[in-house]
């Protein structure tokens, strides 16, 4: 209750004063109460490893795979740690991808590039760039704690047959690559079901959507594939998803810089 009210009065002051009672004080501490409860619903998994297929496809329908291993860890009062590892092919072979995601601040990332056996680390200044060419910036990797926005709750509306809240969400990093967000979740689960980025000129950049959702321990769900599509340059990355496994025990060193160079 206590997070609930210092993150209320956070976005209040973020969108000025609002008199009490007010539609659009009621609209901001509906969108953050929506906010919160997906949130609530995906916490205490403790952690997962998957497999994935990132393919991507320029604007002329030409595409590319890339095999992936993910292993995330869950920290309890702060964000999720991951690891992302490329197997496959030849040219990506043993690049990984590390992340440190935090409810406040910036997250740290690090990239391991093994033709240069060095450790790269990602600028909070170059976090809106792509993440190794794909659709999906290196912010848009982290993940999505709710201290990272401001909210505002826009409608309800129908969205694929799905009955869904729809909010308004605002980066708090001014670095960000993101003026604003339009979640769409849906009401039996609070699943994110389609995402709108809009960049720093408010124009619509990219569309996210979940496909696919499955439960796993009966009741963290998580989606077969997700499909970001930039309509600027016409071109999409599709993440293909499988092999979930839930409690792997693993520990805080199995995320720390040194496992970057040992991942496999």
């Amino acid at each position: 209750m206590f997070k609930k009210i210092v993150l209320t009065l956070a976005v209040a002051v973020c969108f000025g004063s609002v008199s009490a009672g007010s539609e659009e004080s009621a609209a901001v501490e509906r969108g953050l109460e929506i906010a919160i409860e997906a949130d609530r619903r995906d916490t205490g998994f403790e952690d997962f490893q998957a497999d994935l297929i990132m393919l991507l496809r320029n604007r002329h329908g030409q595409e590319s795979t890339r095999d992936i291993s993910n292993r995330t860890l869950e920290v309890a009062d702060d964000g999720d740690k991951s690891l992302i590892i490329f197997n496959k092919p030849r040219d990506v072979k043993g690049t990984a991808f590390l992340s440190y995601s935090h409810k406040t601040g910036a997250d740290d990332q690090w990239l391991y590039l093994p033709a240069l056996k060095r450790v790269k680390r990602i600028a909070s200044n170059n976090r809106s760039g792509p993440f190794m060419g794909s659709e999906f910036a290196y912010e848009d990797i982290s993940s999505q704690e709710v201290e990272k926005y401001t909210y505002k709750y826009l409608r309800d509306e129908v969205y694929e047959g799905m009955d869904c809240h729809v909010v308004e969400r605002y980066p708090v990093d001014k670095k960000s690559g993101y003026t604003r967000q339009v979640v769409w979740f849906d009401q039996a689960e609070y699943r994110p079901q389609k995402l709108d980025f809009y960049d720093r000129k408010n124009d619509l950049l990219k569309t996210l959507t979940y496909h696919s959702y499955k439960p796993y321990l009966e009741k963290y769900w998580r989606a077969d594939e997700m499909l970001m599509i930039n309509h600027l340059t016409g071109k999409s990355t599709k993440l293909i998803w499988s092999n979930y496994k839930f409690g792997n025990d693993f520990k805080e060193r199995d995320f720390d810089r040194n496992s970057l160079k040992r991942a496999r």
